[in-house]
C-alpha cells in the first residue's frame, strides 16, 4: 500500500519537477545566451558597454562610471552627498551645477584658466529631454575632451 502512494505522488509532482527543470533550461539559460548572440552580433559596441578607447586602450564606458579620482580629471556624483547620489552608485554624469563646482580644483591641478573651464563644461551640457529637465554632464566625455584641449597638461593620456 506504502508504495502505490508513493507511485502515486510521483506520478502527481512528475510534471510540476519536469516544467520547473524545463524553465530554468528555457529561461536561465537558452534564452540570455540567444540574447547575447543576437546582441554580440546586431551591436557589438553596445553589448560590450560602449568602452571608450584612448591611445589604443580602453579608460571607460560612457554608460558607468568610470571613477576618476585624480585631481587633474572631474569626477562622478560624490556619493556622501544625499543630494547628488545616485541610486545605483555607477551613473556616469553628474549635474551641470556639480560639474562647474570642480572648475576651481581642476583648475588649480592642471594651470587651466578657469574661464577656458567653464566654456568646455557648458560645451558638454546634455538635456534630459531634449530642452526640457535638468541639464547633466558625462563625466568621462568631459574628461576625454579635457584631454583632446589641452594635451600638454595631460601627458601620458593622449
Amino acid at each position: 500500500m506504502a508504495t502505490s502512494a508513493k507511485g502515486s505522488r510521483w506520478k502527481t509532482y512528475r510534471p510540476v519537477i519536469a516544467l520547473s527543470v524545463l524553465s530554468m533550461l528555457v529561461c536561465g539559460l537558452a534564452y540570455p545566451l540567444l540574447i547575447t548572440g543576437v546582441s554580440q552580433a546586431a551591436f557589438p559596441y553596445q553589448a560590450n558597454g560602449s568602452q571608450v578607447q584612448l591611445g589604443g586602450r580602453t579608460v571607460g564606458s560612457y554608460y558607468i562610471d568610470n571613477g576618476f579620482t585624480l585631481p587633474i580629471f572631474f569626477h562622478g556624483r560624490n556619493e556622501t552627498n544625499p543630494l547628488t547620489a545616485s541610486a545605483s552608485g555607477v551613473d556616469p554624469d553628474i549635474t551641470l551645477s556639480e560639474a562647474l563646482s570642480q572648475v576651481p580644483r581642476v583648475s588649480n591641478a592642471t594651470g587651466i584658466p578657469v574661464p577656458n573651464l567653464d566654456a568646455l563644461v557648458m560645451a558638454h551640457e546634455h538635456w534630459t529631454l531634449w530642452i526640457a529637465g535638468d541639464p547633466y554632464v558625462n563625466v568621462l566625455e568631459l574628461n576625454l575632451a579635457l584631454i583632446a584641449a589641452y594635451p600638454s597638461s595631460y601627458p601620458g593620456y593622449s
